[in-house]
């Protein structure tokens, strides 16, 4: 048996998704590697993060699904935000002349990979958001490298 290539034995500190996240006011969602207690505001028109709360703005009896709804649309923005800086940023550091950073996407889908690449741009799965921002970066500089091999070798025989 042909030993497993280290890349493959990279294991990100992931517990799988819980579908018993009790959403409700006192739940806790993952968030860069940390729990972020849930706490419903009424006073709030937009979510904040406060320490380690989210505090959502919505009425202290807000359903399980409203509170959901709440939390997880403010963590894919997080993500989208989050992914596309260190993309950007990524990107900037290669330093390659003619490679720009690639428009990031969410991806909603279960299981697969973290980040895919697609017609040029990342798709990034948006629970990537609930790991620690070195993973993120890790993750996401793997990818942009795959994407500049795939450009350096499309470009083989283009004049300079």
């Amino acid at each position: 048996m042909k030993p497993r290539a280290p890349q493959l034995a990279l294991r990100l500190d992931a517990a799988p998704p819980d579908t018993q996240t009790p959403w409700c006011a006192g739940g806790q969602v993952a968030y860069l590697g940390v729990c972020l207690t849930l706490v419903p505001d009424s006073e709030l028109h937009t979510p904040q993060r406060v320490g380690n709360e989210l505090h959502l703005p919505l009425p202290p009896g807000a359903t399980p699904r409203q509170i959901r709804d709440a939390a997880e649309s403010w963590l894919r923005d997080e993500g989208l935000a989050l992914f596309t800086r260190i993309a950007a940023e990524k990107s900037a550091l290669a330093g390659r002349q003619g490679f720009v950073a690639p428009p990031v996407a969410l991806a909603f889908g279960k299981g697969g990979d973290w980040v895919r690449i697609e017609e040029g741009r990342l798709r990034c799965h948006w629970r990537l958001i609930e790991q620690p921002e070195a993973v993120i970066a890790q993750v996401l500089a793997n990818a942009l490298a795959k994407m500049q091999q795939a450009q350096a070798c499309d470009d083989l025989f283009a004049l300079t």
